[in-house]
């Protein structure tokens, strides 16, 4: 099966500073791999790295929620499929949603457990509440593909798992960068560790062990 991305000596970083070092990776399809390691090792730029290569093929979740607080839970949801509709339709959406729409957003809100904020405001909501809007952002796009940088990190335990099941179920791929070490065993069938830029652990999760990742979590 040929890779949805591959990524040969790969190097990456901002304002001339290096942050990846001779990156090698493959992701195939319908692999469910989370992106590990702790603050600063790399993650979030491998993750932007691996969206730039995938152009309109994948949604993103960013570990910001990155909304328009300004505006209703439903347009920053709607926002998934801007790209999808002619300029002309996406003004009128903001001021007199189609009825598809609205039905539609409502039903992936309720995924997340948010169908009652449709039209709330998306300042007035929560962290997590925030969080589970950008995440039904991304499942409205239907791309086949997500990237989620942390994606669950201000939910609890609960919602955590049932918001990683969704995304997993509802995308041939997934990539997302996780730091709890059971749900990344629990939800991903590959594990992937950055340690200083560079990737230093790629296996099935299947053949690692919670013990295995601790050291890279230490310091």
């Amino acid at each position: 099966m040929s890779a949805l991305v591959e990524l040969n000596k790969a190097s990456a970083g901002y304002n001339g500073h290096a942050v990846l070092h001779d990156i090698e990776l493959a992701i195939r399809p319908g692999e469910r791999i989370a992106v590990m390691g702790r603050s600063g090792a790399g993650k979030t730029t491998l993750l932007n790295l691996i969206y730039q290569k995938l152009a309109g093929r994948a949604a993103l979740i960013p570990q910001a929620a990155a909304l328009v607080k300004t505006l209703p839970v439903f347009h920053n949801v709607y926002m998934g499929r801007l790209d999808r509709h002619p300029t002309w339709y996406n003004l009128r959406t903001l001021v007199w949603p189609a009825r598809r729409d609205v039905a539609e957003i409502e039903g992936v809100l309720a995924l997340v457990g948010l169908a009652d904020k449709l039209f709330a405001k998306a300042g007035a909501l929560s962290g997590g509440q925030q969080q589970r809007t950008s995440v039904a952002r991304a499942l409205y796009t239907g791309r086949p593909i997500v990237i989620g940088d942390e994606p669950v990190s201000a939910l609890d335990r609960v919602q955590a798992a049932e918001i990683l099941g969704k995304l997993c179920a509802r995308h041939e791929t997934a990539i997302l960068a996780l730091h709890d070490i059971p749900f990344a065993l629990g939800h991903a069938d590959r594990v992937v560790v950055v340690e200083g830029g560079r990737i230093v652990l790629d296996s099935p999760a299947g053949a690692i062990k919670a013990a295995d990742l601790v050291p890279y979590y230490g310091g």
